[in-house]
């Protein structure tokens, strides 16, 4: 027996080493950019999948939906805590917004299958592909097995997913880039660059070391030591009067013998030495001319921390950095960075901290203490995730997911996978209120993600196998002309609704747009193309949303087709 028979013989006898064969192949090939385009981790693990998938590999169900499960759960923790309580104040504009172009992803894609005489197998690839929803194909294969089929039908409906998936998700991504980059802007006569310019000055914007909150001081943050003198004018008052408007802090004291660790109510004295801290620039310009500055080592010589916290406290929720930034309890906290739904926002004065968002702040570490007892929780980094929660999470919404309802003789649930997905929801928003509670750490819950995803979808691939080639000759280029259209209309549509009804200023609309359909690779070319990262400022809300209902509408369109049958 040859290597290379021997190497088939022990994949089809160990499949889970097909499986990691895989994923091998797939997060090699997925990175890798061909003419710009890349064709992401989960399509390259699918097709090196099917093409394992030839030699008849069997792999054992369970595995695919343990996967699968787990992957929906941390799909749901990581959005939770914005889909129950992110609301700013274009919130609720931005929900009516949201589920209404999520209503046309649906039945766009729906009327594009039902036109081109697609089976329910392949009209859920459409779906999922054209969507760029992979996360559908899991509770859509559910519904399908909950329809009372006969084993061989259910098979060829499964087997055919992948196929639609494969041939439409490829222009999903790279059309939906395309259209909110480069056509939607034309399509509204709008200059996206001059846009974003406009709305960071509406939000604050362009004034480094001039009255800037919190959002300039966390870049080139410095701290250094002056020697204070009676012709200075910054003696006899309190400190937090001496730089009105800038983000200029007096840390530490030095007077005789003594250090003091500074608070807002210190007053300098001649001939103390003091520490400051605040932006290069600022410390330059204002401070060295009015006191000279000194060498003084163990001044200057304090712990310093930087944390990431995590925003659960109803004080500061809906409340601007500039607003955060006049709060006692932020006294030399330098912001470095602002991540909301897993997507880094532009540090602008205006802009709204919403509970679930995470702030990079960094300053002493006393002065950080104070900050976070305000803020939230400090999310620190830790080895542990509680697996106890998230396994009796899982199993709890898997149980209420398998609850039937009978409509019509056609059994409706929101099968164990939608059950995950709810808990993770709960779970998330849980996590907001009690920050300690069900605690995963943001590695952990990326591995949860990308593992459980990838290797549902490889498993899904190497099952799909041996029928996809005569299945891809069969419909491929038709379903791929209908898979850009179910992609664009809704985008479309999307962009002219959300500027001409909704009013969403421009530097926003493609955020918001994008956030919706869930297509961080779209963001990422918006943001390219606006050379600002503003229109990420929409993103948070819409796709907490999008994420949620895309996810559950591969149940909805079985629902819809079966019933049409």
């Amino acid at each position: 027996m040859g290597i290379w028979q021997w190497i088939v013989d022990t994949l089809r006898s160990y499949p889970e080493l097909a499986i990691f064969l895989a994923l091998a192949v797939g997060f090699w090939i997925g990175p890798k950019k061909l003419a710009g385009f890349s064709l992401g981790n989960v399509t390259a693990t699918l097709l090196a999948a099917v093409a394992i998938g030839q030699f008849g590999i069997a792999v054992p169900g369970p595995i695919k939906s343990t996967f699968f499960l787990l992957f929906l759960f941390a799909v749901g923790y990581g959005v939770g805590p914005q889909f129950f309580r992110g609301l700013g104040k274009e919130g609720p504009k931005q929900i009516l917004f949201s589920v209404i172009v999520l209503a046309l992803c649906l039945l766009v894609p729906l009327v594009c299958a039902r036109m081109a005489g697609l089976d329910l197998g392949y009209a859920v690839g459409l779906y999922a592909g054209s969507q760029t929803i992979s996360a559908s194909i899991g509770v859509a294969s559910d519904q399908i097995t909950r329809l009372g089929l006969s084993a061989e039908q259910a098979k060829a409906y499964l087997d055919a997913i992948p196929i639609g998936y494969a041939v439409t998700y490829i222009f999903g991504t790279i059309g939906s880039a395309i259209v909110l980059a480069q056509i939607g802007p034309k399509l509204i006569g709008v200059d996206l660059p001059a846009a974003c310019a406009e709305y960071e000055k509406q939000m604050g914007g362009g004034q480094v070391g001039q009255d800037a909150g919190v959002f300039s001081a966390y870049r080139q943050v410095e701290v250094r030591a002056y020697r204070i003198d009676a012709s200075s004018g910054l003696t006899g008052k309190p400190v937090r009067e001496i730089f009105p408007g800038l983000r200029i802090f007096v840390e530490r004291i030095r007077r005789g013998d003594r250090i003091i660790d500074a608070d807002a109510d210190s007053v300098l004295e001649p001939g103390d030495v003091v520490s400051f801290s605040g932006p290069r620039a600022a410390l330059v310009e204002q401070v060295e001319a009015v006191v000279p500055e000194v060498e003084d080592r163990g001044l200057l010589e304090f712990p310093v921390t930087m944390v990431d916290v995590f925003i659960r406290s109803k004080a500061v929720n809906g409340k601007t950095l500039r607003e955060i930034a006049d709060l006692p309890e932020t006294r030399g906290i330098y912001l470095r960075k602002i991540t909301r739904s897993m997507v880094e926002i532009p540090v602008l004065p205006e802009t709204e901290i919403l509970r679930g968002d995470i702030l990079t702040i960094a300053g002493s570490t006393q002065h950080v203490n104070a900050a976070v007892g305000l803020l939230g929780h400090a999310d620190r980094p830790v080895e542990s995730t509680d697996l106890a929660v998230v396994s009796a999470g899982i199993v709890i919404g898997g149980l209420i997911g398998a609850l039937t309802y009978m409509a019509g003789g056609v059994p409706i649930s929101l099968s164990t996978s939608g059950g995950a997905l709810l808990a993770g929801l709960v779970l998330g928003y849980l996590r907001t209120v009690h920050p300690t509670f069900g605690n995963i750490p943001g590695p952990s819950l990326w591995l949860m993600n990308t593992l459980g995803l990838n290797v549902f979808i490889a498993i899904v691939g190497i099952s799909a196998g041996p029928g996809f080639v005569s299945g891809l000759q069969q419909v491929g280029l038709s379903l791929f002309l209908w898979g850009m259209v179910a992609t664009t209309i809704p985008l479309v549509v999307a962009v002219l609704l959300g500027h001409y009804v909704f009013k969403f200023h421009p530097a926003i609309l493609f955020g918001v747009c994008a956030g919706v359909r869930t297509t961080t690779a779209a963001l990422g070319m918006i943001q390219e193309a606006a050379r600002s990262k503003v229109p990420a400022l929409g993103y948070g809300m819409p796709y907490a949303i999008g994420n949620t209902l895309l996810t559950i509408f591969g149940m909805v369109i079985v629902l819809m087709l079966a019933g049409a049958s």
